[in-house]
């Protein structure tokens, strides 16, 4: 059997990704996830400078799903090439870092410092609800997310580009085209979705930021739907996340359209769940006799 996939010119050993912001930087998971077995990491966002992030409390459990409202805590740019690439760096697998400016010119010195530090690909931020000035404006903005994915690609020389869209547009086919003609390699979606929640004994907000991000399994079926909408108006790959919780899912989001998949919240259910989707995958081909997943992608029957 053969899981290997291609996001553009990078070859994965298995389409299981971490999505970023749920799996630190990889350090925090490799006492239970033996991380050479992964298709790639893809660690929390990085900024130029450190974040302290969101006042407390940040997340709370809701109904088939969670809120979060961090606000892109991170150590900076600094202290990730000093301390966290090099850990990481030392397994077999793909790195991708997520990135996250509020001007251009931020975008593009995180861009070429990853690149020229080697990192396998570089994931645009521009679809953080969490925040309040920044990607956001990049992500519903057409010429503006356009602007940026030109320039951050003429700033690197090797390093994939990866744009993470942001769910909240009117049309995602219009942005993955966008992304797609001004140079992104590839695109992941989504993002989490704008939600709160009340707590009805004291009325306050269960989140000190009052709007967070929703993700698990109560945004899965809009992921889909963005998923297959972006496959058919564009060439490049496809990264799908949003609610994917086991390889049922993986398999779901593949053939809507997606070539990999990213793991999210499913990580703080069970630290274990990256691995258990990667086995459940290998039990459904031998099950139906699929002797290379790539095939499954976009492989709907409508």
């Amino acid at each position: 059997m053969n899981l290997t996939v291609n996001i553009g010119k990078l070859k994965l050993k298995n389409p299981v990704m971490t999505a970023s912001g749920t799996f630190g930087y990889g350090e925090e998971y490799s006492e239970f996830v033996d991380l050479n077995k992964l298709g790639a990491i893809v660690v929390k966002g990085i900024s130029l400078k450190p974040r302290e992030g969101n006042p407390s409390p940040r997340i709370c459990e809701t109904s088939c799903g969670m809120l979060n409202s961090i606000g892109l805590q991170n150590v900076g740019l600094k202290e990730f090439l000093k301390t966290k690439l090099p850990y990481v760096r030392k397994y077999d697998t793909k790195l991708i870092v997520n990135i996250l400016g509020n001007t251009l010119q931020e975008y593009m010195q995180l861009s070429q410092a990853l690149d020229d530090a080697g990192v396998d690909g570089i994931e645009l931020n521009v679809s953080c609800p969490n925040v309040k000035k920044g990607g956001i404006v990049f992500g519903t903005d057409k010429k503006m997310l356009g602007k940026l994915i030109l320039k951050v690609k003429a700033s690197i020389k090797n390093s994939l580009l990866i744009t993470k869209l942001s769910p909240n547009v009117s049309d995602i086919k219009e942005f993955a085209r966008i992304a797609e003609e001004s140079g992104s390699d590839a695109i992941s979606l989504i993002n989490t979705i704008p939600g709160m929640a009340i707590n009805v004994k004291t009325r306050k907000p269960k989140i000190a930021n009052i709007i967070g991000g929703l993700s698990g399994p109560a945004i899965k079926p809009i992921a889909v739907r963005m998923i297959y909408e972006a496959y058919g108006a564009v060439k490049i790959p496809i990264i799908g996340m949003g609610g994917i919780m086991n390889s049922e899912d993986a398999v779901e989001f593949m053939l809507a359209g997606a070539t990999a998949v990213a793991i999210g919240t499913a990580n703080f259910v069970n630290p274990l769940a990256t691995l258990a989707i990667i086995r459940g995958l290998e039990s459904f081909m031998k099950e139906n006799g699929i002797t290379d997943l790539k095939k499954l992608t976009g492989g709907l029957r409508c």
